[in-house]
């Protein structure tokens, strides 16, 4: 078995229903370590950025809007970065399918899970499904500082005339 990392999402409607901690608990039985989280507003170029694969298909702006939290009057959603052997598959097998009625009852997706009227998958939750998406997905959802150890390589830059917030 390969070490793996794979990022998971608690989407908008996963924290509207407050299901955190039952999903936090579902997950804790793939015996993986949490090697970064966080709380975040998902920017449109985040949304646009993750689910490119995705652009051009007639659902394209509903998913944006979605991820963004418009459909659930909240704008956050916490992502967490897992690591462990089969990070990936074992991850999905209890997130369970895209769809959540063909999602078995007892993954995530099966339990908390809806199509709306309209046709969204309320799935509660993403998961990545390769090792190539993975990679792909932790890179722009997380920086190198804020994960426990380093998974990529990296290099250090030096930035000039960078303005960030900071506690007062």
């Amino acid at each position: 078995m390969a070490v793996e990392q794979t990022l998971i999402i608690i989407k908008p409607d996963g924290l509207v229903k407050s299901l955190t901690g039952n999903i936090l608990t579902r997950l804790s039985e793939a015996k993986l370590k949490i090697v970064g989280a966080k709380a975040l507003k998902v920017s449109r170029e985040l949304a646009e950025k993750h689910y490119e694969h995705l652009k051009g298909k007639p659902f394209f702006e509903e998913l944006i809007q979605y991820i963004m939290g418009e459909l659930h009057k909240t704008n956050r959603v916490v992502a967490f970065v897992y690591e462990g052997d089969n990070a990936i598959q074992k991850v999905r097998d209890i997130v369970g399918d895209t769809n959540p009625e063909n999602a078995n009852p007892v993954t995530i997706r099966g339990a908390y899970g809806r199509i709306t009227t309209s046709g969204v998958f309320e799935n509660v939750v993403h998961a990545s499904s390769s090792p190539e998406d993975a990679e792909k997905e932790i890179k722009l959802w997380f920086e190198p500082d804020e994960l426990v150890t380093t998974i990529y390589p990296v290099k250090k830059i030096t930035l000039e005339k960078v303005s960030k917030l900071v506690w007062e």
